[in-house]
């Protein structure tokens, strides 16, 4: 392709709008446009990348004997409605009315198409196992789009599912897409770590996520560098262990302060660990305190485990407890109460007394309030002892980029998607969805591969892996030796040619905006000595090769 011909509109200026290094060079070196808020376009260097990645991922999936194939986007509510997930998604699902008032939506997954599929389709244990998979455009109604294409509100899936008999059948299932998936990363040059995680919206368990350590990843991982213990935060766990206090009566106090934590610590003079944290959620319309050290905060994902939560109003927790937020406490209240599994036996805690500028201390859990359980709802903080070595955990911020995990009955319970057995039995099919980002993954690799002057591409996903710089192309012999390289070249790999008007200071620095991985120098001065030369993006270094052998040597770089 040549340069003077392509659409490469590459700026000088970092956009404003950048709030990461990907997002910023995403946008200097011409890959996309943003059209509003969490919506882009791809110009046509960002598309050739994102397909080169796109064909990764399906040479990898048809690897493992994975079947393509294409499901809508736009989808009616009944669907959603037999899994009660038209009310669960909530704002983020995009919902229209079609023009004879039925309610739809742009889906934001494909769990209930692909399972409705299943279910008018596998009736038989002969019909399986089954591996499907597609090639998507995802709508979601994010609140804070962010971090450039990290976080969209439209957004390409590569979304495959497994449908198997029984457990040892979707392990296996399992097993096959995480090996892809490792295979796909390890081609685009990505150095990953696979953590547990959350199912989230999903449902289901086995849950793993693929991660890029990046200082710009939103989400953050939980790593123990001693015994490789690796978690994303939301469902990380840590050493079940408190500082013992001393038993004592049960006494109210008086704390004319805000009835924070740390305020109210601050003016007692006793450290974090002594309080008890008494949190009034709703519960599907009934009250429910959460209670956790002073130390800690509630894990959202964790608590959403328990049912379907949301955090108690102002007006809800003044009229459950008499008293304004900051001193509420469960004691002396006829509602039910879940404690974190780290104040299970725990003695002299202080929390609130449910009046006005009072606590309470002295509290002994099993004497003073009536828990009915006791479960792992808090989340990790820094520091905190690993829970099977002992040692400090550590926080780094990482981008996801897949996240595969087990969905067993829950969709094709709902949805009818029944199969009989050998022994003529009516069994549900048990599912698995893996989801991995094309665009997530091209962020990751900027994020990764850069350095001041622009992008690093590997070969693997370069938009091409050749360019050939032609400087003071009005110098015949230039024009022509960089004209004659880029005939037969063209022939046996993808090359870009920069045959444009422009300075050879130009020239270089969109060379190494644009980040293509081998450059072809054909210059005045080397071409005297019948040489051109050839640079490696991201090395200083170039090498000095005859004209005629150029051609040669690149096809033997690149097949190396």
């Amino acid at each position: 392709m040549r340069w003077s011909k392509s659409f490469i509109p590459t700026l000088r200026e970092t956009p404003k709008v950048a709030k990461s290094i990907s997002h910023a060079l995403s946008i200097k070196a011409g890959l996309v446009r943003p059209l509003v808020s969490g919506i882009y376009s791809y110009l046509p260097l960002g598309w050739r990348v994102i397909s080169k990645i796109i064909d990764t991922i399906r040479e990898e999936m048809n690897c493992i004997e994975a079947q393509e194939l294409f499901l809508p986007a736009l989808t009616p509510r009944s669907l959603w409605q037999e899994t009660g997930r038209w009310e669960e998604y909530g704002q983020e699902m995009f919902k229209l009315k079609d023009r004879k008032n039925r309610d739809m939506c742009l889906a934001p997954t494909h769990e209930e198409i692909i399972t409705k599929i299943a279910s008018d389709e596998i009736i038989s244990y002969k019909h399986l196992p089954q591996i499907w998979y597609q090639i998507q455009i995802k709508f979601r109604d994010e609140l804070r789009p962010r971090s450039g294409l990290e976080r969209l509100r439209q957004f390409i899936m590569k979304d495959s599912y497994s449908f198997d008999a029984d457990e040892n059948g979707f392990k296996k299932s399992y097993k096959l897409h995480r090996d892809a998936y490792i295979n796909i990363f390890k081609r685009c040059g990505l150095d990953f770590v696979i953590v547990a995680a959350s199912s989230g919206l999903m449902g289901g368990s086995l849950s793993e996520e693929f991660m890029v350590i990046s200082e710009n990843g939103e989400d953050k991982i939980v790593i123990c560098e001693k015994c490789g213990y690796k978690a994303n935060l939301q469902i990380a766990d840590s050493e079940n262990k408190l500082p013992n206090f001393k038993d004592e009566p049960l006494s109210e106090i008086h704390t004319p302060v805000e009835g924070t934590v740390e305020e109210v610590s601050k003016f007692l003079k006793m450290p974090k660990s002594k309080f008890m944290k008494s949190l009034l959620y709703i519960m599907e319309e009934k009250p429910i305190f959460l209670l956790l050290d002073g130390e800690h905060e509630l894990s959202d994902e964790k608590i959403q485990k328990i049912g379907n939560t949301r955090v108690a109003t102002p007006d809800e927790i003044k009229e459950i407890t008499g008293v304004e937020p900051g001193y509420v406490g469960p004691i002396g209240l006829n509602v039910e109460v879940i404690a974190d599994k780290v104040l299970k036996g725990k003695k002299g805690l202080i929390t609130g007394a449910n009046k006005t500028f009072y606590h309470l201390k002295g509290v002994n859990l099993e004497r003073d309030v009536k828990v009915k359980k006791y479960l792992d709802i808090r989340l990790v903080k820094e520091g905190d002892r690993c829970i099977k070595c002992k040692e400090p955990l550590f926080f780094k911020n990482a981008i996801e980029i897949a996240h595969i995990f087990n969905l067993g009955t829950k969709y094709s319970e709902a949805m009818d998607a029944f199969f009989i057995d050998k022994k003529g039995k009516r069994k549900p099919i048990i599912m698995g969805s893996y989801g991995i980002g094309p665009e997530r993954i091209m962020t990751s690799i900027i994020e990764t591969y850069h350095d001041k002057n622009g992008i690093i591409w590997p070969l693997e996903v370069a938009p091409y892996k050749v360019l050939i710089l032609s400087l003071n192309i009005s110098v015949r012999e230039v024009q022509e030796t960089a004209e004659l390289i880029y005939k037969n070249l063209k022939l046996k790999t993808e090359v870009l040619i920069d045959d444009r008007l422009e300075s050879a200071g130009v020239k270089f620095k969109d060379a190494d905006l644009i980040g293509i991985p081998l450059q072809i120098i054909v210059g005045e001065r080397e071409l005297k000595k019948g040489n051109v030369e050839i640079k490696f993006r991201g090395k200083e270094q170039r090498k000095k090769i005859k004209k005629e052998k150029v051609v040669e040597e690149i096809i033997k770089i690149l097949n190396h």
